[in-house]
């Protein structure tokens, strides 16, 4: 029974140990996502900068038509004041032409205020361009260290699975069962150490009677609180 003890507690080690290294892998792959992430934000950004800029690009197309079409009825308007005959005619002319110049100041500087805006925001781009690229690879070599951890780990835990199984071949599968049951209740801590007449797994006091016989080490107990395997940690006195 002692060899069976010492063998259960090499399970609960190897088992611990395949924990840890599955709770790392959970971490890089919870990092390498916040990496994916931070990558697509940083693109979705970019992308709505862009298409800002192309929507003032088509706004400041549109006032530069609508320039160009007060200019040239300016001038058409310039020309037909060479041939008209009467002062009235001429003073409604006068009046097209003042209205068309205010049109082409408010135009002109409704593209100032446009071009402005569009090299403040050129400049934007230009800057999560660079951003972009410098993410990208920071991100592609992070992930790939990461990444390398997961395998590196995961050979680690197929290694630690082979020799669990080894293990679990020995102590039969009814132990085995009631070990990985009180690893399910108990929080991965499916023995305790029975120590000073108590369990160390809930702190619990043992019944003196029980704690003796672990010395003998002929049988499997559990105890009586939490239910765990006890683990003699202490020599018998003498």
């Amino acid at each position: 029974m002692k060899i069976k003890l010492a063998l259960l507690e090499q399970l609960q080690g190897i088992d611990r140990g395949i924990d840890e290294q599955l709770a790392a892998q959970n971490e890089h792959h919870a990092a390498i996502t916040k990496l994916e992430e931070n990558l697509a934000a940083l693109q979705q950004t970019l992308t709505e900068r862009l298409d800002e800029m192309a929507a003032l690009r088509q706004e400041k197309a549109a006032l530069e038509a609508a320039l160009h079409t007060e200019q040239e009825n300016i001038r058409r308007s310039e020309t037909n004041m060479k041939e008209i005959r009467t002062n009235k005619e001429f003073q409604a002319v006068g009046r097209e032409i003042t209205a068309a110049r205010k049109q082409v100041t408010e135009i002109e500087d409704q593209l100032l205020q446009l071009v402005t805006k569009i090299d403040d925001l050129q400049a934007s781009v230009d800057g999560l361009l660079n951003e972009r690229t410098d993410c990208e690879t920071s991100t592609t070599q992070d992930i790939a260290t990461m990444q390398q951890a997961i395998n590196d780990l995961q050979k680690a835990i197929d290694d630690a699975t082979a020799g669990r199984e080894n293990i679990t071949k020995s102590l039969g599968n009814s132990l085995v069962r009631r070990y990985t049951q009180l690893r399910e209740q108990r929080r991965g801590q499916a023995l305790a150490e029975a120590r000073d007449g108590s369990c160390f797994g809930c702190n619990m006091q043992l019944p003196p009677q029980m704690y003796n016989m672990l010395f003998r080490g002929e049988e499997i107990y559990f105890c009586p609180h939490c239910q765990r395997i006890l683990i003699l940690k202490q020599e018998q006195p003498s």
